[in-house]
Parts: structure tokens; C-alpha cells; sequence
């Protein structure tokens, strides 16, 4: 009896898993990435376009500066850090319905300070530092237990910006405007050394092995040297000695810039997923600088430095970091497509429009209206395309199956 090699082909491919909620509550990225970029463009639109609806005790510049800041910025610094922790520690810091809670107060604090009273404003008060001093908790438990030394201090680091957060909301029960600003300047500074010590970390990694032969050294001992300068600065700024804080900058920032120019820039131009975290890093070192020359007093108006860093390098930076790690743990594979082509250009472009409406000029509404159509754009690229994705399953979680072969015996008819 003769036999044939056949081969069975699968069906048709399988239909994408349905949402689930284990899968969305499953790691710190999935819910408080969509959040913190949700947030950035909603109160970016409420700010320049309907300010009336600002109602809270956090009203005006101080609610947007408070938003931008520890509504967004730290926001995401929250879930990369939850994130990042477990594969540091190899134990998931928070997950489930204790990651759903952390959720549930942010979103209050971020509800609360848009309604009028004092009652909504303690009630958002508390929600927010809740949210802060949770999740330093939960990572500094997961870093405890497993005796993580080398990420010891990002719990405290965690901790500067929940304690800065409480001087910052503080300052504006009092009305003290200068207290404000310096607890303004102390978090924006936390978040710089918190970023700083992240992206010097992954930004060569990723260029490792995202281009062949690339070499580039990590930077190890200078990196420490960043992070005790940071922490050095904010330490002046605290003390009232800005002059010292600027010199601590200044140097934290050339610093940057010489990593920066050290990790070949020129090599990663056709990777999107780098080049972005390249642009943000230099913003890194530019914010820093700009930063310093504030605090020295050659640069008078406040406005230049939080936006330069504000704008220009955290806004960058996390669009390319909340993309790039997403498609790692999502099991995706590490490429952009053209809206995320797009929104890096789009939230670049927003970056250069925000920083051109500094200049007094007659231009400077229609460039600020024209920033905020950018970024928003930017940010509802990356929410179109990522939440069907931070809702489901891993994409590797389940394979389809190749096609089988095997030998089938075949009778032939006389």
C-alpha cells in the first residue's frame, strides 16, 4: 500500500483574545501608561482650551503646572518603575485588584482637584500622595524582599517626589508663592535624577540590540556621579542656596550630553524606537543646562526651564519609552509603524511650537493653539494604537500551530 506525505493547513487564523481584565491589571504599564498619556491630553486640551471647567482649590498655572508634573510625568514614572521592578526583583510589586486600587486613587485625585471646595481638594490631596507613597511601597517591599541593593534608592527617589508633592499642595493652601515654586523646582528635580538614572540604564541597552556591531559603554561610574550631583542639587534648592543647585546642574547636565554624544547618535537615525529616546536624552541635557542658568539667574522667566524639561525632554522621552517597553512586555515585535512614526513627530513638533509661544511675539496664542493640536494629536495616536493591546493578553501568550505533516497511507481503487 503506497503511502503520501500530506500536509495538514490550519484553519483560519485565530481570532485576537478578547479583553480581559487579568491581562489589563496583570503589570503596572498596562493601566497607567493609558492613564498618564490619557491625562496629558485631556488637561493640556482643559487648559488651553476650556479653563472655565478648572474649578478646584488647584486652580489656573498651579493646577496645570501640578498636572503636568505629578499627574502625567510621574504618572508613567509609577508604571515603568512597578514595571521594571519585577524584572529586577523577579517579583511583580503590584498586580490585580491592588493594582486597581493604586488606579482608583489616582483617578480621585485627579477628579478632586477639578471640583470647586476644600473638602474635593483634601479628598484629591490625599488620593494623590496615597498613590505615591502606595506604589514606593510596593517597590521598595519588592526590592527589600529580594535583597535588590543596586535598586535601593529608586523607592526614595519615589518617596522625594510624593514629599515635594505635599509641599507643592502645601504652598498652595497657604498661598505662598515662592514656597510653591521651590517644591515645584524639588520635584521636577526627583523626576530629572529618576529619569535620569532610567534612560541612562536602558537607552544603551536597547541600542545593543536593536543595531548590529553597535558599541557603546553604558556609563556606569559617571551615572553616579549624576545621580549625587541630582540629589546634591535638589539638597541647595531645599537650603535656598540656588546658586550651588545651579552649578550641580550644570554639571549633571554636561555630563549628559557627553553620554549622549558617546552613544553615537548618528547610528541609530533609521531605528525610530531609538532615535526618539535619543532626541529626549539630548533634551535631557539641554533642560539641565537651562535649568542651571535659571537657577543662576541668567534665564529670569521660570516658564523656560520647566518647559525645556517639561516639553522638550520628559514628553519625548516617555512617548518613546512608553512605546518601546510596551511592544517588549506586550510580546510584540520591535517595530513602529507609521502612527508611531507619527506621533514622535507630532509630539517633537508640539515641543518646538510650546518653546517658540515662549517668545513674546504676536504669534504666541496661535503657536500655543497650534502645540496643543500637536501633542494632542500625538498622544491620541499612541492610545489608538496601544489600548486594544494593553487590554488583551501578551501576544506570544498563545501561538497559532504550523502547519502538521505526516504520512498518510492512500488505497488505490482498482
Amino acid at each position: 500500500m503506497p503511502s503520501l506525505l500530506t500536509i495538514d493547513e490550519p484553519g483560519a487564523p485565530p481570532r485576537p483574545p478578547r479583553p480581559q481584565w487579568r491581562a489589563f491589571t496583570e503589570m503596572g504599564f498596562r493601566p497607567l501608561y493609558l492613564a498618564g498619556c490619557f491625562w496629558a491630553l485631556a488637561s493640556v486640551w482643559l487648559w488651553v482650551h476650556a479653563p472655565a471647567r478648572i474649578a478646584g482649590v488647584l486652580g489656573g498655572m498651579f493646577w496645570h503646572a501640578h498636572e503636568m508634573l505629578w499627574g502625567f510625568v510621574a504618572t508613567i514614572a509609577v508604571g515603568f518603575l512597578l514595571t521594571a521592578g519585577a524584572n529586577w526583583t523577579g517579583k511583580n510589586p503590584l498586580r490585580g485588584n491592588a493594582l486597581a486600587g493604586l488606579c482608583l486613587l489616582w483617578i480621585v485625585a485627579r477628579a478632586g482637584y477639578l471640583v470647586p471646595g476644600r473638602t474635593a481638594f483634601l479628598v484629591a490631596a490625599v488620593a494623590d500622595l496615597g498613590f505615591f507613597l502606595w506604589g514606593a511601597a510596593a517597590l521598595g517591599r519588592a526590592v527589600w524582599v529580594t535583597r535588590n541593593q543596586r535598586n535601593a534608592g529608586v523607592p526614595v527617589l519615589l518617596l522625594g517626589l510624593a514629599a515635594a508633592n505635599a509641599m507643592y499642595l502645601w504652598a498652595v493652601v497657604q498661598g505662598d508663592y515662592l514656597a510653591l515654586m521651590r517644591s515645584f523646582n524639588a520635584g521636577l528635580l526627583c523626576m530629572a535624577v529618576l529619569t535620569l538614572l532610567i534612560a541612562r540604564r536602558v537607552l544603551p541597552f536597547f541600542a545593543k540590540r536593536a543595531v548590529a556591531g553597535l558599541d557603546i559603554p553604558p556609563h556606569t561610574r559617571s551615572g553616579h556621579w549624576q545621580l549625587a550631583l541630582g540629589v546634591a542639587a535638589i539638597a541647595c534648592l531645599m537650603a535656598d542656596a540656588p546658586r550651588a543647585a545651579a552649578l550641580a546642574l550644570a554639571v549633571t547636565g554636561l555630563i549628559a550630553l557627553a553620554q549622549w554624544v558617546s552613544w553615537k547618535p548618528w547610528a541609530v537615525r533609521r531605528v525610530p524606537l531609538l532615535w526618539i529616546l535619543y532626541v529626549g536624552y539630548l533634551g535631557v541635557a539641554v533642560g539641565l543646562l537651562v535649568g542651571a542658568a535659571h537657577l543662576a539667574g541668567y534665564v529670569v522667566r521660570p516658564a523656560w526651564p520647566a518647559h525645556v524639561i517639561g516639553v522638550a525632554w520628559f514628553s519625548v522621552l516617555i512617548l518613546g519609552m512608553v512605546t518601546r517597553t510596551a511592544l517588549g512586555h506586550l510580546g510584540r515585535p520591535l517595530q513602529t509603524d507609521r502612527s508611531m512614526v507619527a506621533s514622535y513627530a507630532l509630539m517633537i513638533l508640539a515641543a518646538l511650537l510650546r518653546l517658540a509661544a515662549l517668545l513674546p511675539t504676536a504669534a504666541t496664542t496661535g503657536l500655543l493653539h497650534a502645540a496643543t493640536t500637536a501633542w494632542v494629536l500625538a498622544l491620541a495616536l499612541y492610545l489608538w494604537r496601544f489600548f486594544p493591546m494593553m487590554i488583551r493578553p501578551r501576544a506570544d501568550a498563545a501561538k497559532p500551530a504550523a502547519p502538521i505533516m505526516r504520512v498518510v497511507p492512500v488505497v488505490r481503487r482498482s
